[in-house]
């Protein structure tokens, strides 16, 4: 007869499940409890794939929801170990069932403010993949580890050892942030729980200029000054404004813009969170991993600071095809609806809405080296019809003094 642990009454699975239990000296494929990682206290749940390939039956499920409930209850940050093949062939729907349990626990806690990070091992298949992993506010992928939807035996044979189904093919496809080595896993989980777990409700602080301190003269001036090569970049601003951080990567939608620095940094013992153009015109994806960055920080209380240096939104037709203007919307409403504070310098091209979107309302500055304008003043030209000169730079009020007189910056930093 079937029973809570064999639904199916599968031939020789008692006996299967026995086997695994005596092997590994552990009840099911999943186990848990809290621990110190660091000097943070956390619910880490950990699969053994030598449990019939770390496979989810309801039993797992019911420890899965245990767990990350217990976390929730508590407010304890939450880290997984995934190692696991997906659903337990020999529970059926029911195993299949569990995800559905799993990925409402992890809502919840998303909605609670309770950070989570998952660490893919080798290998991570399946619907815990696309559940407890993919769901998952930081993501962090062991080298050379198997990652993907489909497992191998499940493949076709031409894709079977195909590079974009393992950690470093789903960090190229912006689908995880990091691929890291077993060694400095333990570092990298320690660095991340405290970013995450640091933050205040002050506004981040405005980083000083790194460039020139005087003022242009002209419209052109200021526009030629923020294009110099020279001119100090988002990297060095971070750098200079960080004593540590970490960087997220990719909109989780398969695309990376590297154009755009998005992650959480450590500076006078609290947590800042940053989105920072780089001076490239920014992608689709930039501004969706923007969006991620900045609804994380609100979730878990982490001011943000932006950086603006763009010449505008990317306007070619592969930008266009990801979905150029539903990604810029997606970032002016993640900073509308945070209740976090968002911090802006703008430190070299703010251009058009590419630029604006990544403003906070009410708490935008401006280096002396930068200029901010409805549009380039080039692109100005072609839609007036006009020649493109120094009077029209002018005209646009696009200077840093400009702004501050006309109230659209709040200062000079």
């Amino acid at each position: 007869m079937p029973s809570a642990s064999d639904p199916l009454n599968w031939p020789g699975y008692p006996e299967t499940l026995a086997r695994a239990r005596q092997q590994t000296g552990a009840d099911e494929s999943v186990t848990y409890g809290q621990v110190l990682i660091g000097d943070i206290d956390v619910m880490l749940i950990e699969f053994d794939f030598r449990f019939l390939g770390g496979s989810v039956g309801t039993a797992t499920g019911d420890r899965l929801v245990h767990a990350l409930s217990t976390a929730r209850a508590n407010g304890t940050p939450v880290v997984s170990l995934l190692a696991t093949g997906g659903s337990r062939m020999q529970e059926g729907m029911f195993s299949l069932l569990q995800l559905q349990r799993v990925a409402r626990e992890c809502h919840l806690n998303r909605e609670s403010g309770i950070p989570h990070i998952a660490v893919l091992r080798n290998p991570t298949t399946g619907g815990v993949w696309a559940s407890l992993g993919a769901g998952a506010d930081v993501i962090l992928g062991l080298s050379g580890a198997q990652v993907a939807f489909g497992g191998s035996r499940v493949r076709s044979a031409e894709d079977a050892d195909h590079p974009v189904f393992t950690s470093e093919g789903q960090f190229a496809a912006g689908l995880i942030d990091a691929v890291v080595t077993p060694d400095s896993l333990p570092v990298v989980l320690a660095t991340w729980l405290e970013l995450l777990t640091g933050g205040t409700p002050e506004p981040a602080e405005i980083p000083k200029a790194l460039g020139g301190t005087e003022l242009p003269a002209t419209g052109w001036e200021a526009v030629m000054r923020a294009r110099d090569a020279g001119r100090p970049r988002a990297a060095a601003y971070l750098e200079s404004y960080f004593d540590a951080y970490q960087l997220i990567s990719g909109d989780r939608a398969g695309g990376v813009d590297p154009g755009v620095l998005c992650g959480i940094g450590w500076r006078g013992g609290r947590s800042i969170a940053f989105a920072a153009q780089t001076g490239t015109a920014t992608r689709a994806a930039g501004y969706r991993t923007a969006s991620r960055l900045i609804t994380m920080a609100d979730l878990f209380g982490i001011p943000v600071l932006t950086l603006v240096d763009t010449p505008g939104a990317a306007n070619d037709s592969a930008s266009e095809a990801a979905g150029l203007a539903d990604s810029i919307s997606g970032v002016f409403t993640a900073v509308a609806a945070a209740h976090i504070p968002v911090t802006t310098l703008v430190i070299g091209e703010g251009g058009s809405g590419g630029a604006l979107a990544l403003a906070g309302a009410g708490r935008t500055w401006i280096t002396p080296d930068a200029y901010f304008s409805v549009i380039a003043p080039e692109l100005a030209a072609a839609i007036l019809k006009r020649e493109a000169g120094d009077d029209l730079a002018d005209q646009l009020r696009l200077r840093p003094q400009d702004l501050l007189d006309l109230g659209i910056v709040d200062g000079i930093a």
